[in-house]
């Protein structure tokens, strides 16, 4: 990699035309539009949980599903978890089920992980944690909450020795995730985490849905990109960049 650089889109119609309206149902046409013509092999299928069906949520799932695996939604709102389901052709389960997933993101504010914690610690063994959180501090919108040489995925990492924990997507806004690009740069989603082949199945199903992949190396390296991750709200909250743009990766 040579570097990133900075998109920036002004207007959410400018997703498309064919694609038009909200969030959700971007994702439900872009999903739709890879299923026609996607053809993929049964024995490849990983199983995937997303807990969270907030914009995150909505299209992590809808990428999970655009390569053709088996994908379980959770939330609390047992409504809301049905109507993602529907749109991305998977089941629905309320907070507290069991996880069917290999693979479990979770797409919730970092406060919520210790209650993921104390309820799935024991079916998060063997899995693989998906860490999307950036640790911010909204009281002062002006730091991390975590030690300076620590990060939440380490933290996660900590109280879950049994799985593995990745952290990913924390550098992407929803939109760039739901249309794949940024300006005129594919969407690259980079991750960090100390397991080999956690990160190679799940780099698979990102690339099957048409994401690029950059692998930025073990989980001491999540403290860079949480940083990185807080450095870009702080830009489209100041309207540096758009909710739409962000940082991309070339290569």
């Amino acid at each position: 990699m040579r570097g990133t650089d900075i998109a920036m889109k002004k207007s959410p119609h400018e997703f498309g035309n064919s694609c038009s309206g909200n969030l959700l149902n971007r994702i439900s046409c872009t999903c739709n539009k890879f299923r026609s013509g996607r053809e993929f092999q049964e024995n490849n299928m990983t199983s995937i949980t997303v807990i969270g069906t907030g914009n995150m949520g909505a299209a992590i799932a809808a990428i999970a599903a655009k390569g053709g695996d088996v994908v379980q939604v959770i939330a609390r709102d047992a409504a809301k978890a049905n109507e993602l389901a529907q749109q991305i052709g998977g089941t629905s389960s309320t907070f507290g089920d069991a996880l069917t997933g290999d693979i479990v993101i979770l797409a919730l504010p970092y406060p919520a992980l210790d209650d993921v914690v104390s309820t799935y610690g024991a079916q998060l063994n063997g899995k693989t944690v998906v860490d999307l959180t950036n640790p911010v501090d909204f009281a002062t919108f002006d730091g991390l909450t975590v030690p300076a040489d620590s990060s939440a995925a380490a933290e996660l990492q900590g109280k879950l020795p049994g799985a593995a924990v990745l952290k990913a997507f924390n550098t992407n806004f929803a939109s760039t995730l739901a249309t794949g690009s940024i300006g005129d740069v594919p969407t690259t989603v980079v991750v960090a985490g100390d397991d080999e082949a956690a990160k190679a199945v799940f780099a698979r199903v990102l690339t099957e849905a048409g994401l690029a992949v950059a692998d930025a190396g073990s989980l001491k390296r999540a403290r860079e990109l949480e940083a990185l991750g807080f450095l870009q709200m702080v830009l489209a909250v100041r309207e540096q960049i758009g909710w739409t743009g962000g940082f991309a990766v070339r290569s």
